[in-house]
C-alpha cells in the first residue's frame, strides 16, 4: 500500500483515471462525531478530487447542531464525502465519509453495508459523539479502528482515550492528523491490517 498508492493531484491537475486492469473495489467508511475531521481525512488521502457535499451552516441549524468545541466550524457534510485510492494494479479503495450530526445517522447503516471496515474518527473535545458509531459497528459486526484526530489542543494519551471509550482491547486505537496525507494513510493501513488479522484468525 505504501509503494503503489499515487500521490493526490494538484488542485488543477488532470483527474486520475481508473486503471483498465482494476478488478476489485473495496469500500471503507469514515464515521465519527460532528466536526471530527472526516471530510478532511477523505480529502487528504484521495488520489482524485474528492466529492463532498459540504454546505454552509446557517441559522436554520441553531439549536439543532451542537457546536460545543467546534464553534469556528462554518460548513457541514449533508450527505457523504467520497474519495479513491489505488492499492495496486487490480484493486482500488473507495472511501466514504459520513455526516456526523445525529439527524443524518440514518445514512450510516447504508454506508456500512458491504464495507471492508470503518474508521471511527475521534475528537476528544467531543468524545461522546463517537459512541453511537462504535455501538452501530459492533452491532453489525463490521471491523473498525479508532483514530484519535489530534488537533494539537489536547494532552490525552491513547490509554486515556481507550479507557474513556471502553474500547475492546482487540480494536486498534491510533493517533493521527487528518490534515496530513501520510498520517491519514497510516489509519487506513491499520484498518486493512486489522481486517486481514481477523480473516486469518477466522480461518484457523
Amino acid at each position: 500500500m505504501h509503494s503503489t498508492t499515487s500521490e493526490p493531484p494538484a488542485p488543477d491537475a488532470a483527474p486520475v483515471p481508473l486503471r483498465a486492469t482494476t478488478e476489485q473495489a473495496l469500500k471503507i467508511a469514515v464515521v465519527g462525531g460532528f466536526g471530527a475531521g472526516k471530510t478532511t481525512m477523505v480529502s487528504s488521502v484521495s488520489e482524485i478530487r474528492p466529492l463532498n457535499t459540504e454546505e454552509t451552516m446557517t441559522r436554520a441549524g441553531d439549536g439543532v447542531d451542537d457546536l460545543g468545541g467546534v464553534e469556528a466550524k462554518r460548513s457541514t457534510t449533508v450527505a457523504f464525502d467520497f474519495g479513491r485510492i489505488t492499492l495496486d494494479e487490480t484493486s482500488v479503495l473507495y472511501i466514504f465519509g459520513a455526516p456526523g450530526q445525529e439527524r443524518f445517522w440514518f445514512l450510516w447503516d447504508r454506508l456500512f453495508s458491504g464495507a471492508l471496515g470503518a474508521v471511527v474518527l475521534v475528537d476528544t473535545r467531543r468524545l461522546a459523539d463517537c459512541f453511537y458509531a462504535i455501538d452501530r459497528l459492533e452491532a453489525q459486526g463490521t471491523p473498525f479502528v479508532v483514530a484519535h484526530n489530534d488537533f494539537g489542543e489536547t494532552s490525552h494519551d491513547l490509554d486515556e482515550v481507550r479507557s474513556a471509550l471502553d474500547l475492546d482491547p482487540g480494536v486498534p486505537l491510533i493517533r493521527c492528523d487528518a490534515r496530513d496525507r501520510g498520517s491519514a494513510k497510516q489509519v487506513l493501513i491499520a484498518l486493512v491490517r486489522h481486517v486481514r488479522s481477523l480473516v486469518m484468525e477466522g480461518s484457523r
